[in-house]
């Protein structure tokens, strides 16, 4: 069985540039059409309404389960994004010669839930002050990450941040390191990391938050 010990070995804590990136593949890596716990798309197509969010907090096991059990939810996929090597495997992602983060996209219904929520689970399931790591994985691909999908994302994305930073302030903590990019492409990982927990219900799962809850912030205006 895979195991996460990645984290463990000695990997470049900065970002490949252009010229030492590894090379990728034109193909994506093939997955399944549906999604193991719900049934639904993976890739798409989702009803009409449905909004996409992009996050990178950690191992994607872990992380992705948090977004499934969370209400509105209608789908998440494991992936890598913010790198530059294309349709990248697994085991290059590992290398920290691809610049990519692990990241969950998640499918939500808008009527039922908002990206102001899903930021507060994402700030309070991760520490976002560890730079290049979660815990004992360490490496870029585990950075924290938030990837807006458009204008008002993005600004909901970095009121989120600040409110953050300022509540981690006032209990001592550091300052939050989460990247805010706007959204790379996404490259779906292979097909066994998709719902990796529901396959594997006691494998590993690094997901640790701090503790402090996180305000929601203002939503921003589309």
């Amino acid at each position: 069985m895979e195991t996460r010990m990645f984290g463990l070995a000695r990997k470049p804590l900065d970002l490949p540039s252009a010229a030492t990136a590894l090379p990728g593949r034109g193909s994506p890596l093939p997955t399944a059409d549906t999604h193991l716990v719900f049934g639904t798309p993976l890739k798409g197509p989702f009803p009409d309404g449905t909004e996409l969010a992009l996050f990178g907090l950690g191992c994607f096991w872990g992380v992705e389960r948090v977004f499934w059990n969370a209400p509105g939810v209608i789908s998440t996929a494991v992936g890598y994004a913010g790198g530059l090597t294309p349709n990248p495997t697994y085991h290059e992602v590992c290398t920290g010669l691809t610049g990519h983060n692990e990241v969950v996209r998640v499918a939500f219904d808008p009527a039922k839930t908002s990206y102001e929520a899903l930021l507060k689970l994402f700030f309070e399931t991760h520490d976002p002050t560890q730079g290049m790591r979660q815990g004992n994985d360490v490496g870029t691909q585990y950075r924290s990450g938030i990837y807006p999908a458009d204008a008002a994302q993005r600004e909901t994305a970095e009121a989120a941040r600040a409110a953050y930073g300022e509540a981690l302030s006032a209990r001592g903590l550091g300052p939050v390191t989460t990247e805010i990019v706007d959204a790379p492409e996404f490259y779906f990982a292979e097909d066994y990391h998709q719902q990796y927990l529901a396959r594997n219900p006691d494998g590993y799962c690094g997901v640790r938050g701090l503790g402090v809850a996180c305000p929601l912030p203002p939503r921003a205006k589309a």
